[in-house]
């Protein structure tokens, strides 16, 4: 009977010391009631309770810890449904309000996420939900926060992992891109070929101002010359009229021989001339070139410092 009743005791002794010494692990935090009142908090470390009045109220966990969302259907404001999933960063950062402001925190938090995720996904259209990603997830970070900041929480992130349109959709947006790419592809095709004549209109251009410049050039040369020509001509003109008027005959035989020769090469150079025959004075000829010579000579010699060294006409 003895041995009976200090087994029982050393049984409640155990169960006693096990009630009044606690030990709180790294990263948690518990709570105390006395009487199923809070009373406190216990940090990590050794603590102790006073068994039956104080026991451990709630485990809290104030690590922070990652909830999954679960993907949902989501219609947007032009009416296209798409399928939304992600996952939510947050941590406790006040044990009594998590364990007793809120049931199910965890339940509660993903609710909240899940219901702020329809509501800015529904303000906008499917491409703005699609390519503003980081705008959703900053405008329902901030509203989730805000909503359970309350409850102890700090929501730290929100990440959307998938947006998710039909399968039809998607088929008419890979057909929109592929014909938007070849819109682009033709466009530049365009401007490459619009750019490629206008280059070759500018060389085009060039290349006629350049041949007019030439051609300018060549009739200014050509003009030049026919003027000193002329000039010559007039100076020669001038001489044997100044000849003539001194009474000098040999300056008419020179005009006579010059339009002698002259009528001759015409007739000569004709292309539909094989033969020429035609009567002439062999006399009258070899007389005008005589003429022709003195009256060279007669220039030479008049002209200053030179004497005259051609030979007198046999004629």
């Amino acid at each position: 009977m003895g041995t009976l009743l200090a087994l029982v005791l050393l049984v409640a002794g155990i169960v006693v010391l096990s009630k009044a010494v606690r030990m709180v692990p790294q990263g948690y935090q518990w709570t105390v009631e006395a009487f199923g009142k809070y009373t406190h908090t216990m940090g990590p470390g050794l603590h102790f309770l006073i068994p039956i009045y104080q026991s451990v109220g709630r485990k809290i966990n104030m690590m922070e810890q990652v909830l999954e969302v679960p993907s949902q259907d989501v219609i947007t404001k032009d009416n296209a449904v798409v399928k939304v999933d992600g996952v939510v960063y947050f941590q406790v950062l006040d044990a009594a309000k998590a364990a007793y402001e809120v049931a199910q925190l965890e339940i509660a938090t993903l609710n909240l996420v899940m219901t702020n995720i329809r509501t800015s996904i529904g303000s906008m259209d499917l491409d703005e939900s699609l390519s503003r990603r980081d705008e959703i997830n900053a405008k329902v970070l901030v509203a989730v926060d805000q909503a359970t900041h309350p409850w102890g929480l700090k929501v730290n992130r929100i990440e959307l992992k998938d947006i998710a349109p039909p399968r039809d959709l998607i088929e008419a947006m890979a057909r929109q891109m592929k014909a938007e790419r070849e819109k682009r592809a033709n466009i530049l095709e365009a401007e490459g070929f619009r750019q490629a004549e206008i280059l070759k209109a500018e060389g085009e251009k060039q290349s006629t101002i350049l041949e007019a410049e030439g051609e300018r050039e060549a009739a200014f040369r050509e003009a030049e010359a026919r003027e000193r020509l002329a000039e010559a001509e007039a100076n020669a003109t001038r001489m044997v009229s100044d000849a003539i008027s001194a009474g000098n005959v040999h300056a008419i035989n020179y005009f006579v021989a010059q339009k002698y020769i002259e009528a001759f090469k015409a007739l000569a150079e004709a292309p539909n001339q094989k033969f020429v025959m035609m009567p002439m004075e062999s006399a009258g000829m070899i007389g005008s070139l005589g003429g022709i010579a003195e009256l060279a000579k007669q220039a030479l010699a008049d002209a200053p410092g030179r004497a005259p060294h051609l030979p007198r006409s046999g004629g």
